[in-house]
């Protein structure tokens, strides 16, 4: 693909992109049925998310300016980290998400911590994107960032470089910039019989009396994701049951849950305000505690997954003789399966 670029000395100078593969073609058709197979309960979000990466992996965008920006808006556990962890995963691989928790960015001096203290240093920002050419930069909670952070945000999106503490200039033009925040969640969260589309309009405007006009008016796309339902949410845990179990077969664990582990789970971990992440806690703590003590009791971590007595436990075929396996699911990615991260950044 050819392209014409105005370049900085006001002369119209070609750019030439690397033709699409074959591969690459059948991912970006792809994209957005993988994004909603993925995440679940955001479907205008993701659809908008989809649009966004396509024109930035088809260099549909300026060449000296990230290949998108996105600004994720919405209450916690709803989806904003996971869908970029999920779309980073899908277009770049495993290794090309760095994360930073802008929590620990707060005061001036952590500027240094960012992009280094002194000539010797490139600071968390500098080590991750050092001999990078692509990936996406995630800056959790961004309305915690100190003001001078927020400058450097500014001269990313602007111009698709920075310049570290040791002089040196990273090139960040093939990255995705992703911020999220939880501006005016908590209102959201209490609004619960109004339209969405007047909710989005509510935080959306909260958001741009919140970030300066300058910073808000670069952001490429900015989605507000909603809060989960009773219903979106069972099949949230579902889908985490299932990639749960199949994480513990891998280890040797073959598991079978009954029909009334789910109802359990659900009852243990739903939370109308706090999204999936309890759910992902309640079945990881539940159905790893029950393998636990099949190990050191039985010696063996497979059988049937069941309740009984409100405790979850692990039984053996031969010791349940009345149970009847139930079909399961066949594996896939969830949407609460993110990634850790260091404090204060992702290493790559």
């Amino acid at each position: 693909m050819n392209g014409l670029c105005l370049m900085d000395d006001g002369f119209h100078r070609i750019m030439k992109s690397d033709p699409i593969t074959e591969t690459h073609r059948e991912r970006l058709l792809n994209l957005e049925a993988h994004l909603l197979e993925n995440i679940r309960g955001q479907d205008t979000a993701l659809v908008r998310m989809a649009s966004v990466l396509r024109r930035g992996e088809l260099d549909l965008c300026s060449p000296h300016r990230p290949k998108g920006s996105l600004l994720l808006l919405g209450p916690t556990g709803v989806g904003k980290t996971e869908s970029t962890v999920v779309f980073t995963r899908y277009l770049r691989g495993d290794d090309c998400l760095f994360r930073f928790d802008m929590s620990e960015y707060q005061t001036q001096e952590s500027l240094s911590l960012l992009l280094g203290a002194d000539s010797q240093e490139r600071g968390n920002l500098g080590r991750c994107v050092t001999g990078a050419t692509n990936g996406t930069l995630l800056f959790d909670e961004i309305e915690k960032a100190h003001p001078r952070i927020m400058d450097v945000f500014l001269q990313i999106l602007d111009a698709g470089r920075v310049t570290f503490a040791d002089g040196f200039t990273a090139d960040l033009s093939g990255f995705y910039i992703v911020f999220t925040s939880n501006i005016a969640s908590s209102e959201l969260l209490d609004w619960q019989h109004s339209s969405f589309a007047t909710m989005e309009r509510h935080v959306l405007t909260r958001a741009q009396q919140w970030l300066r006009p300058e910073l808000y008016a670069r952001i490429t796309e900015k989605l507000v994701f909603q809060r989960l339902s009773y219903e979106v949410q069972t099949d949230i845990a579902q889908l985490m049951l299932t990639r749960h179990l199949a994480m513990l077969e891998a280890r040797g664990h073959c598991l079978v849950a009954e029909p009334d582990v789910l109802p359990f789970l659900i009852r243990h971990g739903f939370h109308p305000r706090l999204g999936a992440r309890p759910l992902r806690d309640a079945i990881e703590r539940l159905v790893g505690d029950a393998v636990a003590a099949s190990l050191l009791h039985a010696g063996s971590g497979g059988g049937f997954l069941l309740v009984k007595d409100d405790r979850l436990l692990r039984v053996k075929p031969n010791e349940f003789s009345a149970a009847v396996p139930s079909q399961s699911a066949a594996p896939s990615q969830p949407w609460g399966h993110g990634i850790q991260s260091e404090p204060g950044f992702s290493s790559r």
